[in-house]
């Protein structure tokens, strides 16, 4: 991973969302390789965990919302970003059902504001946008879905998601390429790791009934999902943005970035593996879910493994270990072992 150190030092990065789960293991490996952030993100709770996180705070960040297009306008312009990764968003199915209007605005005409505002800064030569494995088409059958497959989505978030990648690729073909900037979008499985807080998400409410002593409450425990560890997803967007850097025509469009299919599991499975690794007591009570949910979900990554020579690095139980050890050291010394981590992940082979 010389290579991809050596290409991000010094960069000029944009973050959407940089105070969200994912936003800071991404941010935090950037900071590894000396890039230089910028980023951008709403001012709640999410702002102070990230500074717990984050002891190294050579970054220049701004506090505002994305639907805030004269705003997103004079950050981008400030910053003079040569890279954009694009992570904000409202991330939770559950909220979407509650909360439709603001899961649309943010995710697709949030993402909508950023594509505008690129495409008058000829300056930045990438663009990052992160979707969701949610943003296809599910006909609930066991099926990988890959790149070419349809977009769709029955709750909000998922339609939200698939309404983001058609503004991307409508941009992308109809300004992006002309102008020289690359832009792909990227879809992972379902992320975990340590520094997800996030409600009605099934790894922190783990964590939660394990450490407050609380029962566990669980929707769709046989439903089946892609779980991986976040490092191996943001693996794959740091390097597929540096291709696009130097080949913008070849690299632009939609990535997958998933597990293997043998690491596709089910809620129960993740629930069980992750107790078992606590060896505590938990009183798991399965609530019927009203709401609808896609029963299983793939991804095909063979293009990812085949033009970007990208693969996961952790199977399914060294990603619930890890995640599990990042809590442990935090719940007990309020220390973050997410450069430990880091550093563990880019010396695997």
């Amino acid at each position: 991973m010389d290579d991809v150190a050596n290409f991000y030092k010094n960069k000029r990065i944009f973050i959407t969302g940089h105070t969200g789960f994912k936003g800071i293991w991404l941010t935090s490996v950037l900071l590894s390789f000396g890039a230089k952030i910028t980023g951008l993100s709403l001012n709640d709770e999410k702002k102070i965990l990230f500074n717990e996180y984050i002891k190294n705070k050579k970054i220049k960040s701004y506090f505002g919302n994305i639907e805030n297009y004269s705003f997103l306008q004079e950050v981008i312009k400030k910053s003079k970003p040569q890279i954009i990764f694009h992570l904000a968003a409202q991330s939770l199915v559950i909220d979407s059902y509650h909360e439709p209007l603001r899961t649309f605005k943010t995710n697709a005409f949030g993402t909508l504001n950023l594509l505008e505002v690129v495409r008058n800064f000829r300056a930045i030569k990438c663009v990052i946008i992160v979707t969701s494995d949610k943003c296809y088409k599910n006909y609930g059958k066991f099926k990988l879905y890959k790149e070419t497959d349809a977009l769709g989505g029955v709750d909000p978030y998922s339609s939200s998601k698939a309404a983001a990648e058609i503004f991307a690729d409508s941009y992308l073909k109809s300004f992006f390429i002309k102008s020289k900037i690359g832009l792909a979008t990227v879809r992972a499985g379902n992320v975990i790791g340590g520094g997800d807080w996030s409600k009605n998400r099934i790894v922190p409410d783990c964590i939660r009934a394990i450490y407050k002593k609380n029962k566990l409450i669980i929707r769709n425990p046989n439903y089946i999902r892609p779980w991986q560890h976040v490092l191996d997803p943001v693996n794959g967007y740091i390097l597929l943005a540096m291709k696009i850097f130097f080949n913008y025509k070849k690299y632009s469009g939609s990535w997958n970035f998933g597990p293997s299919y043998k690491q596709v599991k089910s809620v129960r499975s993740i629930v069980n593996l992750i107790i078992k690794k606590s060896k505590k007591n938990v009183k798991v009570v399965v609530l019927r879910n009203k709401n609808y949910e896609s029963y299983c979900i793939q991804l095909n990554s063979s293009k990812s493994k085949k033009k970007l020579n990208w693969k996961p690095k952790y199977n399914f139980e060294d990603s619930i270990n890890l995640t599990y050890d990042w809590y442990s050291h935090y719940l007990i010394d309020k220390s973050s072992i997410i450069s430990d981590q880091i550093d563990s992940f880019y010396k695997k082979k």
